[in-house]
């Protein structure tokens, strides 16, 4: 085979992983729009804090140091200690729920039966509090998050594959830290559909999606529902949040990672789960084979910025439910 062959082969590679890290944003998306009907535009800011809030423990960041600073005159930024990566996440996990918990009981509770735009505008006035509570609480400058996984390309993978295009390749150039990304993603995803289908708290979730009345009706409590998938909506957020975090660093633009997530949603189904990790693949995949194939060539590059919309527009036009999403139908 040519080296254009495996140089192909890289970038479809590549492609899926980061299909994978897409379908971890928008998987947040999906378990809160099945258990509530709420399309949660503040899955991009959850990320956005949780990793604020690691680093912030990890590195003993003072919380609302500035404004202590400015009030007392002081000049204490730092508490002196570093927190191990494993205990920092289960702190954060923690602050998560609590989180959860907080939405539910000031927020959600509050806005039981009301129209669906209700409920989006509140996820954006959540997520615009968010942010600026985050920038708040911990500083808004670029952070760096390290939680021991090694980055760039990996040289095992790179050397064992290195023979099969001649002279003109060099082997598949892996990221390690995408590796360990989608393997985490696998394993999040196994484990979410397990605790759907043979948890009694997941077939309460898949209830409370069918039909909320109903679910009221035979004893599931709504409001604990919704604490639980909002908690594991925050979970998958710190999943996300870590991975994107530490490939580009803990800052603004990684609360707009929700928006590469919408296209995602629109080709695999507001409602599915698979659909989820299908649309990320199919999104990751497209864009760079296209931009491969025919965006450098004969466009001039850049074809990723917007080829995940086409696609998606194109889906709306033909198939607006998604490949996996349930097909709406309303009788009048």
């Amino acid at each position: 085979m040519p080296a254009s062959f495996y140089y192909g082969v890289e970038v479809m590679l590549n492609g899926l992983m980061a299909g994978v890290m897409y379908s971890l944003v928008a998987l947040g998306f999906v378990l809160i729009f099945k258990a509530s009907g709420i399309f949660n535009y503040a899955q991009g800011v959850m990320a956005l804090f949780a990793a604020q809030t690691l680093v912030g423990i990890q590195t003993g960041i003072v919380p609302f140091s500035h404004m202590i600073n400015a009030a007392l005159g002081t000049k204490v930024h730092y508490f002196g200690w570093n927190v191990p990566t494993l205990i920092s996440i289960l702190l954060v996990v923690g602050v998560m729920i609590v989180f959860a918990i907080l939405v539910e009981r000031l927020i959600l509770k509050h806005l039981v039966n009301q129209e669906p735009i209700i409920l989006f505008m509140a996820t954006i006035g959540l997520a615009y509090f968010m942010e600026g509570f985050g920038d708040l609480m911990w500083g808004a400058e670029i952070k760096t998050l390290d939680v021991g996984i090694p980055q760039g390309g990996n040289v095992f993978i790179e050397e064992s594959t290195a023979f099969l295009g001649g002279d003109d390749f060099y082997g598949f150039y892996l990221d390690t830290l995408d590796i360990y990304a989608t393997v985490a993603a696998v394993l999040l995803v196994t484990s979410l559909v397990l605790f759907s289908q043979y948890t009694k708290t997941g077939r309460a979730l898949r209830a409370v999606a069918d039909d909320h009345q109903a679910a009221l009706s035979v004893g599931i409590s709504l409001r604990t529902i919704w604490v639980i998938v909002w908690s594991i909506a925050g979970f998958v957020a710190l999943v996300a949040g870590v991975m994107w975090g530490a490939k580009s660093g803990v800052q603004f633009s990684l609360s707009l990672i929700a928006l590469k997530a919408l296209p995602v949603l629109m080709l695999g189904g507001f409602t599915s789960i698979p659909g989820a990790i299908i649309g990320g693949l199919i999104i990751g995949v497209g864009e760079k084979m296209f931009e491969f194939l025919i965006g450098a060539p004969f466009l001039g590059g850049a074809t990723e910025n917007w080829f995940a919309y086409m696609l998606a527009l194109i889906f709306l036009v033909f198939r607006p439910q998604g490949l996996f999403g349930e097909k709406i139908i309303e009788r009048v």
